[in-house]
């Protein structure tokens, strides 16, 4: 069992996945509920209520496809993409996952077309380009490497293994923001952030022990 213990705060603590239909949230709900069960504290809900946003104490943004179309369904949710914006800048724990990741970048770049990001790291998100031989998408287990000091990675350490499903990657401008990488025939990002901001590009619900790991330090987490 991993378990972490609480870290002082309220056990009426919300955390909220916000739901805008893209892909199935139930793995990512099932194991926030038990990382916060087996002793972070607090509750899980998923959501698609600006309102339930702007009340919660963390936010996680899943997001599965293309980064245009998942921009395309927050923005039509009315007041999210405002919410979003509101609450992450006022300094609100919030975690992106896989595409969830990349919107938070200013711009992402596929199929020859730009679609707006958040803008919170500065840099693009761009087709990962493997040498010959490996297939696009980059799917499956891959070692972490090159991981930064932050409080969310406390307990992971380089060789971890942790699970990809992605053809395009953030491409930071500030060293300082790319925080884990994973090697596939090159360098591709695997955990950006800054300030209370973190993303991950690979899928830490599906990533076993190291994934429960991060998702138990970002439900214990105070910037």
């Amino acid at each position: 069992m991993l378990c972490l213990r609480p870290r002082g705060h309220s056990v009426a603590d919300t955390t909220v996945i916000v739901d805008y239909e893209s892909g199935n949230l139930r793995s990512a709900e099932k194991s926030f509920e038990r990382m916060a069960a087996e002793g972070a504290g607090g509750k899980v809900q998923v959501t698609d209520d600006p309102e339930a946003v702007r009340r919660a104490d963390r936010i996680v943004l899943p997001g599965v496809g293309a980064f245009a179309d998942c921009r395309a369904g927050l923005d039509a949710i009315p007041g999210m993409i405002e919410t979003l914006h509101e609450r992450v800048t006022a300094g609100v724990p919030f975690l992106g996952i896989c595409v969830g990741q990349q919107l938070m970048c200013a711009v992402g770049r596929e199929h020859g077309q730009d679609a707006p990001g958040f803008g919170w790291i500065a840099g693009d998100c761009i087709e990962i380009q493997p040498k010959p031989g490996l297939k696009v998408p980059h799917m499956g287990w891959n070692t972490l490497t090159d991981i930064a000091e932050h409080p969310v990675l406390e307990g992971i350490s380089d060789g971890d293994h942790v699970y990809f499903v992605h053809s395009f990657h953030v491409r930071t401008q500030d060293p300082a923001h790319l925080l884990a990488q994973a090697e596939y025939g090159g360098p591709i990002t695997a955990i950006i952030g800054r300030d209370s901001m973190i993303g991950t590009q690979f899928h830490p619900e599906k990533s076993q022990r190291t994934g429960l790991r991060l998702i138990a330090n970002f439900l214990a987490w105070r910037p």
